[in-house]
């Protein structure tokens, strides 16, 4: 088993250069950095919250990344490989990298509407990257990368569906980070509700091979309190990912083990 954290995404971009070409891009951008920073000031200063900030975009990223490589071994062939709009494996990881790792930069403008906001404000953040990092002059290849990524941030919001692989991916991931009171539900800070409880609940996210299916996600806690995480956030992600038939969800509480999803 594989644990949720933000080193994950190491194990990942150190074993492809363009990956690592993206990541380093990514984490010395000042544009990319400030919409990050911005969005925890939104969300954690002026709405109390909990952290959206550069540490969730490298969970995340590392969870996605990992969910990917699962699904990839299980056989699953990536929507945009088999739709052409990426030429290989790596780029198909690159889609997930990159929308991991921006997904959440519409906080910087508002929390309402900030799947849609950041899709948004990813356009042109891309179509100035993209030619750093893919090396290629041909406008209509990154024109087609660009929106693939644009889709999978605008699709982490809950109620839409994921229509790529990739998407659901980091839609899933999204909702994997909630270990040591990193709920993805927004709980005020300071306040002890059920979502502050059932946050704090939650001790380690793990990922590995499934037992009836390709992915597994195992979620640790001390108290059946943590249960609303998985109910009121990952399992709704999971049902729009487009990939709840390859996904399974499990909880430990001591040494008790229960399947939650399906």
């Amino acid at each position: 088993m594989i644990a949720v954290s933000p080193d994950l995404v190491y194990k990942h971009v150190r074993s492809s250069e363009l990956l690592l070409r993206a990541y380093n891009l990514l984490e010395s951008d000042d544009e990319v950095q400030e919409l990050i920073s911005m969005s925890n000031v939104m969300a954690v200063n002026r709405l109390k919250y909990n952290d959206h900030g550069v540490v969730h975009s490298r969970i995340v990223a590392g969870s996605s990344l990992e969910l990917f490589e699962l699904l990839l071994s299980a056989g699953l062939r990536p929507t945009t490989v088999v739709n052409g709009t990426t030429r290989s494996i790596d780029e198909a990881k690159l889609i997930v990298l990159i929308a991991s790792y921006l997904h959440d930069i519409g906080n910087a403008i508002h929390r309402d509407n900030h799947e849609l906001l950041g899709a948004l404000l990813a356009k042109d953040i891309l179509d100035r990257l993209l030619p750093e990092i893919v090396l290629t002059d041909d406008k209509r290849r990154l024109v087609a990368l660009r929106q693939e990524i644009m889709h999978a941030i605008y699709a982490t919001e809950t109620s839409v569906q994921a229509l790529t692989m990739e998407a659901g991916v980091v839609k899933i991931a999204d909702g994997t980070d909630m270990a040591e009171g990193r709920a993805r539900i927004p709980y005020k800070l300071g306040k002890l509700d059920m979502h502050a409880v059932s946050a704090l609940s939650v001790k380690r996210v793990y990922l590995s091979k499934g037992v009836d299916r390709p992915a597994r996600i195992d979620v640790v806690m001390n108290d059946y309190a943590g249960l609303f995480q998985i109910e009121a956030v990952l399992r709704p992600k999971i049902m729009t990912s487009g990939l709840e038939k390859y996904v399974e969800v499990f909880i430990r509480v001591g040494d008790s083990e229960r399947r939650v999803f399906p």
